[in-house]
């Protein structure tokens, strides 16, 4: 009864105000001619309301119910930047997005007065300084990426650039995130999208190779490896990636609709333009732990002795332990492994995925570190952090919780200008990141937009060398799971020596704790578990 109150009475007022507006029109002077006009287009958008049957609301409030659609739209603007506290915003608070573009620009980004955070709140974490700090080491260590079957190692920074493609980012973001790159001497992930010509701008890639096998795949989409070979070979691709699973969307392929196949698209990808390209859940060329490792030494060997690994989101911990345990049968290991939490990033994902699939960063770390010490390979393998590293005290907490290195997506974006709209998966990103539509990309500037990135990641890995010698430590290879430190109730705090089982060397073949035994006993080189 209310919604047909107000659909009579929006449409008799608006009836009456055109009739007096047509009098006042034809007595009065031009003006009125304009409101007439404005009242006649009212009331004819009133009529249309009432008469569709897409939406209920406008049917029932006709006119007025496009207030609601309006409002809608302009609702995350309105939250982020008025109503929301500047700890409060997700996936990235307000602080920290301000500490990323200020340090960008490269201008101050010390705080005034004091935290805002609540150290009492459960889960709340801190690193353990020292009372006698060190002096800050002159320059921040590079990692030695390359096992003993690794002819030509790559020295990776403490800080790179996490996997992109081109589609899912404009042509202009990829090229300014490679010559930041290439002026800071840190990696470039392409992403599984192929290496396209934006990449080409002298940064060190990591070339990502994803299940659709862009770049190095036969017609069918099967893996080339002839093409692949070709591609590795070229000096500017130092290591080679394989992915197994993103974190924001594990277990999902993905389809490049044929309408968004460019002709710069498919020559990155090695597809034809104009076709519908797919990317199957899961990779043709191995099914088994085993099969993995090996096929990880193939394209080591292909690409001429360059580092090769996988990167993946943690899901059972028995398939972990299955890859480790092919590692030891077969003697042949990854260069590195990048474990990528399911709080990290993406361009678009179902919601389920997002918010419910996967293991997130900290538990994803501590298990793959402490599956390769059990099974005594940790010292041949390299461990990367993706997901939601953006900070100094990041980079310190992911080492510490097992990684040698870390990788940032969304935060590099940031520091190419993007304002955390969301509107990735819309093509309409406002500042011409994450879109290919020319227009908006063409807003960004390629040679400012490289200095950000460059001063971004400079900062960053400078502040986490910072933290470590307030901690009294000279280096990343002195942090220890002691000197970070959790809340767990309002009476409590542990460490993360004391939170979580951590294995000694070699103790998962000789002696395998009681809080092991279940995975371990599951775990089958032959056969990843369901």
């Amino acid at each position: 009864m209310r919604g047909r109150a107000v659909r009579f009475f929006v449409l008799v007022g608006l009836v009456v105000a055109g009739a007096f507006t047509t009098l006042a029109a034809v007595i009065g002077g031009p003006g009125w001619w304009v409101l007439l006009a404005l009242v006649v287009a009212l009331l004819a958008l009133g009529v249309y309301d009432v008469l569709q049957r897409r939406h209920a609301i406008l049917r029932n409030y006709p006119v007025l119910g496009h207030m609601r659609y309006l409002l809608e739209g302009i609702r995350p603007e309105i939250q982020q930047y008025f109503i929301e506290r500047n700890y409060d915003g997700r996936p990235y608070d307000r602080d920290t997005r301000s500490s990323i573009y200020e340090r960008a620009k490269g201008v101050n980004t010390e705080q005034p007065f004091g935290t805002e955070r609540d150290v009492n709140e459960v889960g709340y974490e801190f690193l353990v300084h020292s009372t006698v700090p060190v002096d800050v080491a002159p320059e921040p260590p590079r990692v030695r990426i390359g096992g003993p079957d690794c002819t030509r190692p790559y020295d990776m920074a403490l800080l790179n650039v996490s996997a992109m493609s081109f589609g899912a980012l404009s042509g202009n973001a990829i090229s300014a995130l490679n010559r930041g790159a290439a002026r800071g001497g840190f990696a470039h992930d392409t992403g599984e999208g192929g290496i396209s010509s934006y990449h080409r701008q002298g940064g060190d890639l990591v070339w990502e190779i994803g299940s659709g096998y862009f770049g190095a795949r036969t017609k069918d989409g099967d893996f080339d490896p002839e093409r692949f070979a070709d591609t590795a070979a070229d000096d500017q691709v130092k290591v080679v990636s394989l992915k197994l699973s993103q974190g924001a969307k594990p277990g999902i392929g993905g389809v490049l609709p044929a309408a968004k196949c460019t002709k710069e698209i498919a020559e990155a990808r090695g597809v034809e333009p104009g076709t519908k390209v797919v990317s199957p859940s899961h990779h043709r060329v191995f099914s088994t732990p085993r099969e993995l490792v090996l096929f990880l030494a193939r394209l080591r060997e292909l690409s001429g002795g360059k580092p090769a690994g996988f990167k993946l989101c943690v899901g059972s911990r028995a398939d972990v332990l299955g890859i480790c345990k092919s590692m030891v049968a077969e003697g042949v290991t990854p260069d590195f492994i990048i474990v990528d939490g399911a709080e990290g990033g993406t361009g678009a994902a179902p919601l389920e995925y997002e918010d419910h699939v996967g293991t997130p960063l900290t538990e994803g770390l501590l298990t793959v570190h402490n599956a390769l010490v059990g099974v005594g390979l940790r010292e041949r393998v390299r461990v990367g952090a993706s997901g939601k590293v953006s900070t100094g005290v990041d980079l310190v907490k992911r080492m510490i919780q097992g990684a040698d290195y870390t990788n940032a997506a969304r935060a590099m974006m940031m520091a190419v200008g993007c304002i955390q709209a969301q509107t990735c998966h819309t093509n309409t990103c406002p500042v011409g990141v994450a879109t290919q539509d020319p227009r908006r990309a063409r807003a960004l500037d390629v040679p400012s937009k490289a200095e950000r990135v460059f001063n971004y990641q400079k900062s960053v890995v400078a502040e986490s060398m910072q933290v470590m010698a307030s901690m009294g430590l000279h280096g990343p290879h002195e942090l220890a799971p002691h000197m970070l430190r959790r809340r767990v109730d309002q009476l409590h705090v542990e460490s993360y020596a004391d939170l979580f089982d951590h294995l000694g060397d070699g103790q998962l073949l000789t002696d395998v704790p009681a809080s092991w035994r279940h995975d371990w006993d599951l775990a089958d080189p032959d056969r990843f578990r369901p």
